[in-house]
């Protein structure tokens, strides 16, 4: 539209020039509509044919025809359609201007967050790259490690110093403000490997009793397949009564609200099987992993008491139960690893004991010995060792030992408390944690073997005394 106004007025300015101008509208050889028109000239009758003027009003056409096409398309992008700001020197719209502006703001932003996208980009591209390469560092530092302290064809505890411990289950579903699940690391001062070699393996020939110097590497007899097995208690009887002989293994599992099965064994190796000869269900059910088995009688802690009793293994019953006066109980005095360890009884060549804590104490281990038959208390020692502070403690020839750590692969037996003496003193014994949670500790006499159960499974500890 704005092309045929133009053309009119350009009709109408040369027109100007001569008499007369014709305008035709017509249809072309490929169909078009084209305007044209004819103007006379006012100097010349008749065109030469050298005349010089066709060529240049044919390139002034042209020209002209360019400009109109010019100007249409600017119309076009402006969002014009017809006379009104088809004029060539016309204002434009002050909104288009604005609306323009902005869309020229917001694209020249846009290009800054690409920019700065492109170099964030760029930086994180850097850091994975570095990553990449602490991460190869570090798998090659664990190759060289394992392999410097585990030759090929040799398993060792450092082995599992390099593997993450499992987290371990809770103890039953009971507030964990009653356990205290925390243990102090103790450095061993002096190599394992020069302390075997100075004292020797222990042989069948040491007997009496003597301090303890040395304690062995574990050996595993058995291993728990369910959840019920993280914890518990496994026993020989040092001196059995018929029909009962020192072959006979005893198993409980304490994790659970309701402990009440004891499981027994002809031996070992039907232990490490699985297949118990029977299953005795106790009375009453049983607290924690403290308890023993000592001339025919299974001795323990009924659940949430204070009380110590026995369980009479031929005749199927409890034959006595007594208070131990003010001790803890259920989570009042356990050992540092929890479980509600307050009350744990141990054996040795001297006899039956009890090791608990009291108010009157503080927080500090006391040990009584007891009677096997009606558990009266014979006699009582009041400690300067804080029981929270140790993972477990078992007793050999009247002496009480220490563990520094439930979970530490390389703990230490830390203290020991002479009852003949009424003294404590520091020790640094070495005691390995395979399996990363000591729950139960007790030493047999008549084997001169440490039992211990380990994150579900059953070991033996060999140990060494000095000569009476």
């Amino acid at each position: 539209m704005l092309g045929v106004w133009l053309l009119l007025w350009s009709s109408l300015a040369l027109g100007g020039r001569a008499d007369t101008a014709f305008l035709r509208r017509a249809h072309d050889s490929s169909g078009h509509c084209t305007y044209s028109f004819t103007v006379a000239s006012p100097v010349e009758a008749a065109c030469p044919e050298a005349a010089s003027g066709v060529p240049e009003l044919r390139a002034e056409l042209a020209a002209l025809a360019a400009r109109l096409s010019r100007l249409e398309s600017r119309e076009r992008g402006a969002g014009g359609s017809g006379p009104r700001g088809a004029e060539p020197g016309g204002a434009r719209d002050p909104q288009q201007v604005a609306a323009a502006s902005r869309l020229e703001a917001a694209y020249g932003e846009l290009l800054r967050a690409k920019s700065r996208l492109e170099e964030e980009k760029g930086r994180l591209e850097r850091e994975k790259e570095e990553l990449g390469r602490r991460l190869e560092s570090s798998a090659q530092e664990i190759t060289r490690l394992r392999a410097a302290r585990c030759p090929p064809g040799r398993e060792g505890p450092g082995r599992d110093t390099l593997r993450a411990p499992a987290k371990a289950p809770r103890w039953e579903p009971q507030p964990l403000s009653y356990q205290e699940l925390q243990s102090e690391r103790s450095e061993v001062p002096v190599s394992r490997l020069l302390e075997e070699a100075a004292l020797g393996r222990p042989g069948k020939e040491d007997s009496g009793c003597g301090q303890l110097l040395w304690v062995g590497e574990p050996v595993v007899f058995g291993r728990a397949d369910s959840i019920a097995g993280k914890y518990g208690v496994w026993m020989k009887d040092p001196e059995p009564v018929p029909p009962f002989t020192r072959d006979n293994t005893w198993r409980v599992d304490t994790v659970g609200t309701e402990v009440r099965q004891l499981f027994q064994y002809e031996e070992a190796e039907q232990l490490a099987r699985g297949y118990p000869a029977k299953v005795h269900i106790l009375p009453r059910p049983l607290e924690s992993t403290g308890a023993v088995i000592y001339r025919g009688g299974l001795f323990f802690q009924p659940r949430q008491s204070r009380s110590v009793a026995r369980y009479d293994l031929r005749g199927e019953s409890i034959t006595a139960e007594r208070e131990i006066p003010g001790a803890g109980y259920h989570g009042q005095y356990p050992y540092s690893w929890g479980g509600y360890t307050d009350i744990d009884l141990a054996v040795d060549e001297t006899g039956l004991w009890v090791i608990y804590s009291t108010e009157k104490a503080r927080g500090a281990i006391v040990l009584s010995k007891l009677d096997p038959e009606t558990l009266e208390i014979r006699r009582t020692w009041e400690t300067n060792i804080r029981k929270r502070g140790v993972a477990n403690s078992f007793l050999i020839c009247g002496t009480l030992y220490t563990v520094s750590s439930y979970s530490a692969p390389n703990a230490t037996i830390n203290f020991a408390y002479d009852t003949a003496t009424g003294t404590s003193r520091a020790v640094s014994i070495p005691f390995e944690n395979r399996f990363r949670y000591l729950s139960m500790l007790d030493y047999n006499p008549a084997e001169r073997q440490l039992f211990a159960w380990d994150s579900f499974n059953m070991v033996t500890y060999p140990v060494r005394l000095s000569r009476p």
